[in-house]
């Protein structure tokens, strides 16, 4: 009776422990950049941000070897259209399109055989943005220094400064998109006036853009 009832107390020990996980989600970087403070997500949570957006999905504190990890990635709330899944106990995805995305993760214990399926993360991804100015003042101000693009939920990117005799000056790219150009080029300031910039890009709701246009320096 007692070896009855010892059993009947460690089988729902090993429930409950499936029954206990805590899922997370932490953000590695959005959109090109690395946050500048941690931001974890528990399981049934909300973000709302811009593409690229790269989550860290972790399924509890410890990993347990006898348990079985499913996680799930869906753009709907039902789970009927799942785009990708994954058998990890902890697995980063970047999101790369505008939308709405569902993540969640289903534990079971090989032993016992209970599952337990956490609440949906939510993820939404912004519609992309561009915005290329027309002139800078990097005289040293602090104020207009670097010409740089606004930007939301860009997934490539591709800028050339031009003199207005074609010469390329400078180049960047998605990589160092908030670096932009400070105004020199090989090492040199350029002179006050107006130069080319030639953009291409493709936004997370694939939206292609392509911007030819001057730019004025006033220095």
């Amino acid at each position: 009776m007692l070896s009855n009832v010892l059993f009947t107390y460690i089988g729902w020990l090993l429930a409950m422990s499936v029954m206990d996980m805590n899922p997370t989600a932490t953000l590695l970087s959005e959109n090109g950049g690395t946050p500048d403070e941690e931001t974890t997500l528990m399981q049934g949570d909300t973000y709302t941000g811009s593409a690229p957006l790269e989550f860290r999905f972790t399924a509890d504190e410890t990993e347990t070897y006898s348990y079985r990890y499913e996680w799930n990635f869906a753009r709907d709330a039902s789970f009927s259209d799942i785009f990708l899944t994954r058998y990890d106990y902890e697995t980063i995805y970047s999101f790369q399109e505008a939308g709405t995305f569902y993540v969640r993760v289903i534990i079971t214990d090989m032993e016992t055989e209970e599952t337990n399926t956490s609440d949906a993360f939510v993820i939404q991804i912004s519609e992309s943005e561009l915005e290329v100015p027309n002139a800078f003042s990097p005289n040293g101000d602090g104020v207009n220094d670097i010409y740089k693009v606004k930007y939301e939920s860009l997934v490539s990117f591709e800028a050339y400064i031009f003199n207005r005799w074609g010469q390329q000056l400078y180049h960047w790219s998605l990589q160092n998109i908030d670096e932009g150009w400070d105004g020199t080029a090989h090492g040199k300031e350029v002179p006050e006036g107006v130069y080319f910039i030639v953009v291409r890009a493709r936004g997370a709701d694939g939206i292609e853009y392509e911007e030819k246009k001057d730019i004025n320096i006033l220095r």
